[in-house]
Formats: C-alpha cells, structure tokens, sequence
C-alpha cells in the first residue's frame, strides 16, 4: 500500500508539474498547521463603505420586447417560487432555499480538513448552491422588468438570513473560495439592481458593501490552492477580486484586490484555453461557465474603473476568449441549444441572465461570439439574447446562423456527429477518448452520462467518468488512463484526428488513440455521414505486437448509450440490431464485426433487459445535470480477438416520410 501511495505520488508530481503539486501541498500544510485558521481575519466594518455600480442596467422595455408575454410570465413565475422560499437548484425542480447551515459552526479549515463534517452530512455542493445566491439574478430580473417591490425584498431578506446564519469564516459556506467568490459577485450585481428599491435603505446598502468586503478578504490567502488546481477555481476567485476593488474603490485593500485580480485573469485567460479553443477543464459546462466569467468581467469593466489598468481584456486574451466562443459554438444543437455533455458537470450557471434552461447553451455563446467575435456569424434571434442584453451586446450585421467548422464535427442536413479526440496539456476529467456524440433533429442519439454526482457513497462517487459508459471502445474491461483519485487520472491517454474530408458525397473525420498501448492495441476510429441521412462508425483494434500462445488474447467491448425508448434488440452471429423509437420514428443501430459477437447486452438503470454483458450499477443512465440521473439505454458487444479486428456501427434514420407516417 505505501509502495503504491509513493508511486501514485511520484506519478503525479511528473505528470501534473511540480508547480502545481507544490502549491497544493503548501496549502495542504498551512491548513495543518494552522496558518490559515490564524492569519485570515475579517476586516473591521467601515460605516462610510459604498458600492459603485459595476454595468449600465439595459433599457426593461428591451428586454420586455425580447421575453415576450410567456417569458415574462415564466420569469415571474420562477421569481415567485423564490419570494416563496424555493429554488430550482442545479437547473432542476424547485426545492427548499435553506441559508442555514446546521451548527454549531466551525472554522471553515475544520470543514477543509475533515475535523467537521458539515450537517446533515452530505453532498456538500447541496449546502453550497443555494449560498451561491444564483436565484438572487432571477429575483433583480424579474424586479427590473415588473419594478414589483415584492422581489427586492425578497432578496433583502435572504441576504439578511445568510449574513446571520453564516458569520464570517465559519461555517461549510466559507470553506471554497470559488464559493465565497461566485456568491459575491452575485452581490454586487444584485446591489446594482435593487439600488433604487425602496428596500434597500442606506443600512442595508452599507450592511452589503461590507459583507462583500469580507468576501474579498477571504480570498487572496488561498489563492495559492485555486493555482495548484490551474482550473475554474483560478478563474472565478481572480474574477471575484477584480470585481472587489472595481466595486469597492474606497476600500483599503482595493487597488491590492484589482491588481491581482486583474493579473491572474490575464493568466487564466492566456494559459487556460488551447489553441483549438477548449477550456483547460475539457467540460462543456466549465467551458460555459469560463466564458460567462469572461463576459462578467467585460461588462464590469469600463475607462473610468480601469484607467489606471491596462485595458481589461488584451488582443491576445481576446483572441483566445474568441475561440473558445467558436469551440462552443460548433458544438451547439442548432434545434435543441443544447451541447454534448462533454466532460465533468457540476450543475453550474453561474450568471443566469436568461430563462432558457440550464442544458441550453445559446444564451452564452450568442453572448460570446458577439463580444469575442463581433465579425462572425450569430446565432438567430431568440430569448436567448437576453444574456446578451444584461451585457450591452448588440447583433452587427443581422444574424448568420452558420457554424464554425472544427475538428471532429460533421455537421448535414438534420443531424450533426461529434468525435472526440485530444492531446492533453492538463489533467482530464473523464476517460472519453473516441467517443462520439450523435444528434439528429434536436435529439441526443448517442450521448454522454454526464457525471450526476461527485461526492456520494460507491457505486455514485463519480463513477461516470469512466471509459466503460462512454461511447467508445475499451479492452479487457480496463479504463483508457489510470483512475487515482474521485478527480484524478494519471497516464493521460493521447488521440490525434488522422484525416477529415469530403469524398463522393460522403463526409467523414478519423481519429486514433494511443490509451491502451500497454495491451499492445491501437484504437482507430472513422465516423461518415452520407447523403442518404445514414451514419457509419468504424472502429478498427490494430495489434501492435503478436499475441504469443502464452498470452490471452484481448477482449473488445463496443459500448454505446442511448435515449431510455421502446426498444427491440435482434442478435445474429456477426450482426446485432436495435431499433429505438423516437418522437419522429423508429431509429436503428445495426453492429457487424469481423466474427461472431460473443456477448451482446442491452442494459437499462444498471439492470440488464436482454443478453449478456459486463454489469455495473451505473451502466444505463444519464445525467443531463448535476444530483439528476435518468435511464437511459446501455448496449455493448463484446468480441476476443488475437489479430487485427474491426467493428462497423450503422446509425439508420427514418425518412421524413416514415417520420410523418
């Protein structure tokens, strides 16, 4: 055991960079030691403290116009759910809105260490998304487009619960600075809205200026553990202290605040995209929830706040914060606004500054092309451009609904594939090397799980990351890379796109990964659309070396999850079929390969419906949001092969005709 412990570590220092090992450790040993518990003090309250109003408030007859009469009524409706104390956490139906931590309360290095565990115990991201104050931009929303009283006091009087029941420092709500950091901007911008309420007396505007001030202290101490993660947490405390001294000019501490802030974004925003575009994450959530951060802090900035900076945003940050828009963009439904659930998704819509769902990613990459990419093609008109509006975003040039061509994206008529292919520079979140997503008329065909939930007790400590419930191909059973941690994956596996083209009216994309070099196997991948409608997906195992009779000869387990329909699954030796039946038809996926299919499984909520296959609880489900899971149908071949083996996965849509029939 202490063999594997030091060599798990040696590992990880190699392959994750000292820089980044040594921070973590050194914020390790401060919470140890008790350096934090003792050097992190709440400033003293400053009677005369103000906020200065951080963007121009958009005109509400514009963003009347935009809603429409059902937007308003919705955004009315989930306001009214809030006033009446729920919220709906995680994009999900309304719960209760509890600010109330059980006590007694700790200090929150007590909660960070695991000397306390925070009541009841559980999730603690249950405790931590109602603190986010995320309902509070329904509430100033709806307050702005209604000028109805009763929602400002709403707010006040959950703001007021909170400042009670959470004294600085103590408690399970102080113990992220990403928490402490998305709640207080949340703050500042419910400040800004409410300002000319009639609840918000100059009592309560110093009460919230000073509680911000006591955010912002909270963070720059532990920003060391934000850089040994390099990752959102980075991104969203550099953010929080820049809005800090923006927000709170007469504060000591706010050219301090402004500065780091200001320099760490720049970091974030130079060092934390690749060149295609992704987020250093490699999440589609956390690839939104970067560029909502980057639209906050351009709306936040303006000459008179930032003229003794440089400009907020740089050409170089611009630049990248443009591709990142147009890696989003090219992975967008273009019926449904949704995305691949691609990578780790912690349920988070950090600014929700539109009533579009929380799968529904064209409120900000409208936002983003427009602010990043001003030139480009738009996205059409729609409600989603209220994010856009808060911003002071306005469409040039009319809308052009064109998608960016990226690689590993197949775009036709009615359907669109993706293929999944990377070369890491930072740590993956999930094992989905080749997987493929395939979306036809508004409907994720074949889809990602999701994660569903990152601290429960086995099998749900977030076990969907694995290779095992991706759409790929896995050999003996075994992961792409090697699970070390609830969030860690050493040995990154590589992938690299071989070839996309066109060829006789056929359009395809290829790629091939390099995960399962220690059996000695090379996985290639080829997924082609035809004019047809059909889809065809080619997954090729090449042996690498011979197998010697002393070895056994690998096992190929093909997997695929689709939507939880009626269902029908036909097996042949070398050919199974399975018919699913959508709202527009009967859809099939017929599998060949090379030999007989030796086991052919259909599973469904981690039960097994037909046939033989590896079992696992969390086979058969997907979790379109964070602590939300839903069945979903899981079918995988298997086949032992010692020499060069192929399987063939065709993809069969219905006809407009047999659609409508």
């Amino acid at each position: 055991m202490q063999n594997s412990r030091i060599k798990t570590a040696t590992k990880a220092l190699r392959q994750l960079g000292f820089t980044q090992v040594a921070l973590n450790l050194l914020y390790k040993l401060g919470l140890a030691s008790g350096h934090y518990q003792r050097s992190i003090r709440p400033p003293a309250p400053i009677d005369s403290l103000r906020l200065k109003p951080g963007m121009p408030m958009p005109d509400p007859e514009i963003l009347r116009l935009c809603l429409g009469e059902n937007g308003i009524r919705d955004l009315l409706a989930e306001a009214g759910e809030i006033t009446a104390g729920n919220f709906r956490q995680f994009g999900a139906a309304p719960i209760v809105l509890n600010l109330i931590p059980e006590g007694p309360l700790a200090h929150w290095t007590a909660y960070e260490t695991g000397k306390v565990r925070p009541k009841p115990a559980t999730d603690i991201k249950m405790i931590w998304e109602p603190a986010r104050f995320g309902w509070a931009f329904v509430l100033g929303r709806a307050y702005h487009v209604s000028r109805d009283e009763q929602y400002a006091a709403a707010f006040w009087r959950l703001f007021e619960i909170f400042n009670s029941a959470n004294p600085a420092y103590l408690g399970p709500n102080w113990t992220s600075g990403q928490e402490v950091g998305l709640r207080l901007m949340a703050w500042v911008w419910a400040a800004q809205i409410f300002a000319q309420s009639q609840h918000s007396h100059p009592a309560r505007l110093t009460a919230l200026a000073n509680a911000i001030a006591v955010h912002a202290a909270r963070i720059p101490a532990t920003l060391l553990y934000a850089r040994s993660q390099n990752n959102n947490h980075l991104l969203t405390e550099a953010a929080t202290l820049y809005t800090s001294g923006l927000a709170l000019p007469d504060h000591p501490h706010a050219s301090q605040w402004l500065k780091t802030g200001r320099s760490w974004l720049a970091w974030c925003f130079t060092h934390q995209i690749d060149p295609d575009g992704e987020y250093v994450q490699h999440s589609m959530n956390y690839q939104r929830l970067m560029l909502q951060t980057a639209l906050w802090v351009y709306a936040v900035s303006n000459p008179e706040t930032t003229r003794e900076l440089k400009a907020p945003l740089d050409a170089a940050e611009r630049k990248n914060l443009g591709q990142a828009a147009s890696w989003l963009s090219s992975r967008l439904d273009p019926v449904s606004g949704q995305a691949p659930n691609l990578g780790a998704n912690d349920g988070a819509l950090i600014f929700p500054l539109s009533n579009c769902s929380f799968t529904d990613y064209r409120p900000v990459t409208q936002a983003a092309i427009q602010a990043f990419l001003p030139t480009a093609g738009h996205l059409a008109p729609g409600i989603w451009d209220e994010m856009s509006i808060w911003y002071g975003l306005q469409q040039e040039n009319g809308a052009n609904p064109t998608r960016p061509a990226e690689s590993g994206q197949i775009y036709v008529k009615d359907s669109w594939g993706s293929l999944r292919a990377v070369h890491y520079t930072s740590r993956p979140s999930h094992a989905d090397q080749l997987h493929i997503d395939l979306w036809w008329r508004g409907l994720n065909i074949a889809q990602d799980a999701g994660t569903y939930r990152y601290n429960a007790e086995p099998p749900w400590d977030n076990q969907l990351t694995s290779t095992l419930v991706h759409n790929t191909v896995s050999v003996n059973g075994e992961e792409q890379m090697t699970r070390a941690g609830r969030f860690l994956y050493l040995d990154w596996a590589e992938a690299a796109f071989t070839e996309q083209a066109w060829e006789n009216n056929t359009q395809h994309v290829s790629a091939q990964t390099t995960a399962y070099a220690r059996f000695h196997v090379l996985h290639k991948r080829k997924l082609s659309s035809f004019a047809d409608g059909r889809w065809l997906v080619e997954d090729e195992l090449m042996r690498t070396a011979p197998v010697n009779i002393r070895q056994v000869a690998p096992v190929y387990r093909l997997h695929w999850l689709l939507p939880d329909w009626q269902w029908q699954l036909d097996e042949l030796e070398a050919r199974t079929r399975l018919q699913i039946l959508s709202p527009h038809g009967w859809i099939s996926l017929v599998i060949s390969a090379d030999q007989t299919l030796q086991r052919v499984g259909l599973l469904r909520a981690g039960k097994l419906l037909q046939g033989q296959a590896l079992l696992s609880p969390v086979f058969g489900w997907s979790a379109p949001t964070y602590d939300v899971k839903i069945p979903a149908l899981s079918l995988s071949v298997e086949v032992q092969a010692s020499q060069n083996f192929q399987f063939n996965s065709e993809f069969i849509f219905p006809t407009v005709s047999e659609a409508s029939a």
